[in-house]
């Protein structure tokens, strides 16, 4: 079941999570903390699950059996695809969620305008996504997720961001340019951030946590903390020689 109390200091807490897909486990047993305003990267080979705990936190979806405890407002999601609404202006795209959780109409123009500048996108709110790039638009799926984490009166540091390797259909390029605005516009709010990816120096890069899972069903096998004061070369090193053991061990199973 899911519950939203106090217990202890965290953003997020799954407590023996397991979900079952009929007969297939796609998670056994996990246990995960997210504190609040901490930013955690949750690593694992393609099929381990990754991507079911993420709506199983946004309540896309209810766990088999264990407990999921939020105690933010409801999360924000940010997919692979921006999803955006291809009839909507950025700022309109932006003001949406802003709209659905009651803001009155100069609160919405207001906050998206902040969002938006907060992305370094101020001069694009009068754009129809078809008119940006991949990684613009990829901002602009930023700005109204953190919008979408907003509340009426509520306290904007009390934030869940829940991302599914948003940059991963990007170059190279813009994919750096885009980890690095995450970086800052993560400093700037403090928002809690659970962030799925495959890619190692991704998760290295962007992490105060790493979580690595197992493959099918999915388990917590390995954490990394203080990622800060470790040598980024050498980490990224061991924990990819974990994620290939993982790998191989399903691989022979």
């Amino acid at each position: 079941m899911t519950s939203t109390q106090t217990r202890v200091a965290a953003a997020v807490r799954l407590d023996g999570v397991r979900k079952n897909f009929g007969d297939v486990v796609a998670l056994d047993g996990v246990d995960l903390t997210v504190a609040p305003g901490e930013f955690v990267c949750l690593l694992g080979a393609s099929g381990c699950g990754k991507t079911t705990l993420l709506n199983l936190v946004a309540g896309l979806d209810r766990p088999s059996t264990g407990e999921i405890t939020l105690n933010t407002s409801r999360p924000a999601v940010m997919f692979q695809e921006a999803a955006l609404m291809p009839w909507l202006t950025a700022t309109r795209n932006v003001e949406l969620p802003l709209r659905l959780a009651g803001f009155g109409r100069a609160e919405r123009r207001e906050k998206a305008a902040e969002l938006l500048e907060l992305v370094r996108l101020g001069g694009v709110g009068g754009k129809r996504p078809h008119e940006l790039s991949g990684g613009m638009r990829q901002r602009v799926a930023l700005a109204r997720a953190l919008a979408a984490t907003l509340r009426v009166g509520g306290d904007p540091h009390q934030a869940l961001l829940l991302m599914d390797e948003p940059f991963a259909a990007l170059d190279a390029i813009t994919r750096d340019v885009l980890q690095g605005e995450l970086l800052r516009v993560y400093a700037r709010t403090g928002t809690s951030v659970l962030f799925v990816t495959h890619d190692v120096r991704e998760a290295v890069r962007l992490g105060q946590r790493v979580v690595l899972l197992s493959s099918r069903p999915g388990r917590v096998v390995r954490e990394w903390d203080d990622l800060a004061r470790a040598d980024a070369e050498e980490l990224t090193a061991e924990i990819t020689g974990h994620l290939r053991e993982v790998i191989s061990t399903h691989a022979a199973a």
